[in-house]
């Protein structure tokens, strides 16, 4: 067993959310998902979470046994958590929110979504905790979101670019020579995905690439990346499937584009392309650090969602 609070301290320091004083995308969408259904969540989250929305989100009992390592809330992820954890168990997770960002090759998704209250009563009850870090742990090197993937491909860093906060979110890195379709290949593959989302041109060589994990479906940093060399741009969505107006206009902006584009455009699934910390950095670290610990991985039943 380890305590929680020192998990959580450990946790806070390896992502440096000390320098955060709030979270800027969910101290937006929490109010914005939990206010119109009229869900208590400043009440039933703790009062970290409230004003940094990072960090414990709930906190259970003082004594961990197993953490539990998911990337988003969604439902198939929460049943397996409260129905394998012991009372004081830890979810260790990315998002505080669960975000249907659509299938670009199915259903267009609804955005960010509550947790429903019954998952979140039945964590209070079995006093479980979950823990979150969105954009210190997006903005964190060598360790994080787009870490994981940059150790992935055996890339190496030429430079960041994407600033957010204190730090940036994406970077411009050198890879072995390879070929659109071998790349695509590649991160179907790593990623675990049925397919991936592509647009712009395939490349017989290429060498430089844009990793940008998560929502990467920003037409100017697409274009600040082809500026900066980069011949491949990997995100989670290189478009945006929201089924609302700002979800068809940001689609729209994206199409306008890409035929003006030289690069590869390659989308992994949001929840695919940030999942990949929690496999393989997350849970070393996990095990290196807290030994006396099981670590548990939570992956999602469906990545593009």
């Amino acid at each position: 067993m380890e305590s929680r609070i020192r998990i959580g301290q450990e946790l806070q320091k390896l992502f440096r959310m000390e320098e955060w004083s709030t979270d800027p995308a969910f101290s937006r969408f929490i109010p914005i998902v939990y206010d119109p259904i009229g869900f208590d969540w400043r009440s039933f989250f703790t009062d970290e979470f409230v004003q940094r929305f990072n960090g414990f989100m709930l906190e259970g009992r003082e004594a961990v046994r197993t953490v539990f390592l998911a990337v988003f809330p969604s439902d198939d992820v929460l049943e397996r958590f409260i129905s394998q954890a012991q009372p004081g168990d830890l979810l260790f997770m990315h998002h505080p929110l669960l975000m249907e960002c659509g299938d670009p090759r199915g259903d267009w998704g609804k955005g960010f979504v509550p947790i429903r209250s019954k998952w979140l009563e039945a964590m209070k009850e079995k006093e479980l905790s979950v823990f979150t870090s969105h954009l210190p742990m997006d903005t964190s090197i060598p360790i994080g979101t787009g870490g994981a993937i940059i150790e992935a491909l055996g890339a190496k860093i030429i430079r960041p670019f994407v600033p957010y906060g204190n730090g940036y979110v994406g970077h411009i890195c050198r890879i072995d020579e390879t070929s659109t379709e071998t790349l695509l290949k590649q991160v179907t593959e790593l990623f675990d995905i049925p397919y991936a989302d592509f647009e712009g041109k395939r490349h017989d060589l290429l060498h430089t690439i844009a990793i940008v994990p998560g929502c990467g479906d920003v037409v100017a940093d697409m274009q600040e990346a082809e500026l900066l060399g980069a011949q491949a741009y990997i995100t989670g969505e290189i478009h945006c499937h929201i089924d609302n107006p700002y979800g068809k206009q940001r689609y729209a902006q994206m199409m306008d584009y890409v035929p003006s584009t030289s690069l590869s455009l390659i989308g992994v699934s949001h929840s695919a392309s940030e999942y990949l910390v929690m496999k393989t950095q997350m849970k070393l670290w996990f095990e290196r650090n807290f030994p006396a610990v099981n670590v548990r991985l939570l992956p999602q039943e469906k990545w593009w969602l």
